[in-house]
């Protein structure tokens, strides 16, 4: 039996990684392997990688970016997230393609055909069975975060708060209104994920 790919989407300090812990606790509760990753990362190569795309230090322009978050996502989705899949589990990722289209198409102003192309490649064509995208003011969630890293400065999470949007409306995403009650938001997913088990 094919499992289930969730993907959650939002600039940091959205809320998102709250709640894909909490949905893989709840799927682990209904009996079901999760396997929870993160982007970039999720293997030991992405780790190594994340920390180059993180770190202050370094001088990538947009392309090297793009390139380099490619190939992370080339590698978790071959190594981790597709035999998952076919096992029956339930994949969770903090992120997945969607973030390039947001950060390096929307915020770095990449052509968004030749991200989506990148992305065919990296993921095999892999699309999630839902995504969730949780919005917030940017201000809100850099208030959240207190510190910030090479991707989080306040005009560029503009850029890609205003792309996430567009492509919310475009690619059919569910938008939560990342303001409200963490419980609230919780169980608009909870809902949202047994109406896709149908249960």
């Amino acid at each position: 039996m094919r499992g289930y790919f969730v993907t959650f989407e939002g600039i940091d300090g959205s809320g998102k990684t709250t709640q894909a812990e909490r949905l893989c606790e709840y799927v682990k509760e209904k009996g079901f392997e999760c396997v929870l990753v993160r982007e970039p990362g999720g293997t030991p190569e992405g780790e190594r990688i994340r920390e180059i795309l993180l770190d202050e230090k370094s001088d990538l322009n947009a392309e090297a970016e793009l390139f380099l978050f490619l190939a992370s996502r080339s590698i978790l989705t071959e190594r981790v997230i597709i035999p998952a899949i076919e096992r029956g589990a339930f994949v969770i990722s903090d992120r997945y393609a969607d973030s390039s289209l947001a950060y390096q198409g929307y915020g770095r102003g990449i052509d968004l055909e030749f991200i989506e192309l990148g992305n065919s490649i990296a993921t095999r064509s892999l699309r999630p069975d839902i995504v969730f995208y949780i919005d917030v003011p940017v201000e809100i969630a850099l208030g959240r975060k207190g510190r910030s890293d090479r991707m989080e400065k306040e005009d560029f999470l503009r850029k890609v708060r205003e792309g996430y949007l567009k492509l919310a409306e475009k690619k059919g995403y569910v938008v939560i209104d990342g303001t409200k009650d963490v419980e609230e938001i919780w169980e608009e997913i909870r809902r949202r994920v047994e109406e896709m088990m149908g249960k």
